[in-house]
């Protein structure tokens, strides 16, 4: 068995890169804006499951349709924790929690971008391009809004840095980026391989060749402690970079990472298991950057976004598949927290999204306008610039201390 595991593996990680070529698990990028507010932007690839990371506990329907990777209410072994008397975070969460008990956390529940399709590559250009449909935009919305900034919080010739073989999409644009390599590339990992896969899926012989390597990686069962153990030690490096960048004075003001493995179509678990380890690693990063930050941390948002949801219901695999409406936060030391925002649809089979997805009540670009405007200066009147045909999107406010 041993032989024939090491073969599938090695074949896996040879098709995907015969098909798509390698890419990176953990990119980061930087831009300098000037002032004292940081932003940080989380996206996380792989369409994260946002009735895990945010569990609406207190929905009728919840424990019904999640069957297994149902989380228990508060007070209950591995029971979520208590937001209010609807939602509650994922048990692997305990800084968020502490975060939410302090004020500087806001949860966004049911939310999503313009996107109504299921394709991993479509759904992040969406989601970092901030236009409506997928491949629209050469620039991202970030770097667009950098480009509207006054020109007296300009810090430096150059806007940004990206950290990885290439630049992101969400920094592509008029204002200035430089890049900077990792010192070390992570192997690929199953959420690459499955967007590499819906890449290729019409391809007769390497989408199918593909399909049939992860069928066998899913149905081999193998578990995530190795992935999990290079993802911590990605993570590390990461996370020093950020805080090394942010908290130089003369420094840049805004910074991207992105991480993946949040793909979860089978063997998710619930309260343990492949996500829950994930959102563990996740949870002590956001602990870390915090404790490495140290004074800028009171200037610093963070928002955690991924491209879409996943069903409502538990597949035949014990995970679940790509879905529509999920969960973000916005976090740090600037942000007025403790609060969940969300026009919660219910899990009722009426109120699905095509009768499977949480359907989404919240659009994230408002989110990212409230940010944008009431964080880091971006004026008003740009903002329908940062996010084209965004006129009935309005900044949600209230985000931020005063």
């Amino acid at each position: 068995m041993e032989p024939l595991l090491m073969k599938r593996r090695r074949f896996l990680r040879g098709a995907a890169l015969a098909a798509g070529g390698a890419l990176l698990t953990t990119r980061l990028s930087f831009a300098g804006t000037g002032g004292d507010s940081r932003l940080i932007v989380v996206i996380m690839r792989g369409a994260v499951d946002g009735l895990a990371a945010v569990p609406p506990y207190g929905d009728p329907d919840y424990a019904r349709l999640r069957g297994g990777l149902a989380i228990a209410a508060p007070g209950a072994t591995d029971g979520a924790l208590r937001l209010d008397d609807l939602f509650g975070l994922h048990p692997q969460f305990r800084f968020l929690q502490e975060s939410f008990a302090a004020g500087e956390l806001t949860v966004f529940q049911a939310t999503a971008t313009a996107y109504r399709e299921r394709s991993h590559f479509d759904g992040q250009d969406v989601l970092e391009s901030g236009v409506l449909v997928p491949h629209a935009s050469q620039t991202g919305w970030l770097n667009r809004a950098l480009a509207a900034q006054p020109k007296s919080l300009g810090h430096g010739a150059e806007r940004g840095v990206a950290l990885g073989s290439n630049v992101p999409l969400m920094m592509r644009g008029p204002a200035a980026v430089a890049s900077w390599a990792p010192t070390k590339l992570a192997e690929l990992d199953p959420d690459t391989l499955q967007r590499i896969a819906d890449l290729y899926s019409h391809d007769p012989l390497l989408g199918a060749r593909l399909g049939d390597a992860q069928a066998a990686d899913s149905m081999a069962g193998d578990d995530a402690s190795g992935m999990m153990a290079a993802g911590n030690n990605r993570y590390e490096e990461v996370i020093r970079a950020t805080a090394g960048f942010l908290a130089n004075d003369a420094g840049p003001r805004v910074a991207v990472f992105d991480t993946t493995g949040w793909d979860t179509h089978a063997n998710e678990g619930g309260a343990r298991g492949q996500l829950g380890n994930r959102f563990g690693a996740l949870d002590g990063a956001l602990r870390s950057l915090k404790t490495q930050l140290g004074a800028t941390w009171r200037n610093t948002a963070i928002l955690a976004v991924t491209e879409f949801g996943r069903t409502a219901a538990v597949n035949g695999t014990g995970g679940s598949d790509h879905g529509t409406g999920t969960a973000a936060f916005l976090l740090g030391g600037a942000v007025h927290g403790g609060k969940v925002i969300s026009d919660w649809p219910g899990l009722a089979a009426a109120t699905l999204y095509q009768q499977r997805d949480v359907k989404p009540t919240l659009d994230v670009r408002a989110v990212f306008k409230g940010t944008l405007a009431d964080h880091m200066g971006v004026p008003a009147g740009a903002l329908d610039v940062v996010f084209p045909d965004s006129e009935g999107v309005r900044p949600l406010r209230d985000l931020f201390r005063a």
